[in-house]
């Protein structure tokens, strides 16, 4: 059985522990382990926090999109916005790699995504926004959906 949900907020960076805890809410339908919810947990907080800092420079006035969908023990998140956008996204990709240097950021988001997920696809276009879809088989999951 497949379940879907969907949320769109403002980028304002109170709204990344919202983003967190709704898909782990989500998300515990299918009994993860603590590791794996913590997991999803932290790569929701990396792509919302690249959107709100990257993508919209902390301006307030944008949204952030994610769905997440659940089926047979599988988690897909997909976050995105429609911000400034990448234009080299596997230099985006690279550890310690950060566009904005002088907040001190440590530049491993995207390689804390990946070694948390199965798998991860970015895409993303100057002036059209960044979609960061990711996917991950839970462990021990039983499909509940109660």
């Amino acid at each position: 059985m497949k379940n879907e949900m969907n949320v769109e907020f403002s980028s304002v960076s109170s709204n990344e522990s919202f983003a967190r805890v709704t898909v782990a809410s989500f998300v515990s339908q299918l009994d993860p382990t603590m590791e794996e919810l913590t997991e999803i947990k932290t790569v929701v907080s990396e792509a919302v926090t690249n959107s709100i800092i990257h993508g919209y420079n902390e301006e307030p006035d944008h949204k952030i999109s994610i769905s997440c969908i659940l089926n047979d023990g599988e988690v897909e998140i997909t976050i995105k916005d429609s911000g400034i956008g990448m234009e080299d996204i596997e230099e985006a990709r690279q550890p310690l790699y950060t566009s904005k240097p002088e907040l001190e950021r440590s530049g491993m988001g995207f390689t804390i995504i990946e070694n948390f997920m199965d798998s991860v696809e970015v895409i993303s276009k100057p002036g059209q926004g960044t979609t960061v879809h990711m996917k991950k088989q839970l462990t021990k999951s039983k499909t509940v959906y109660n």
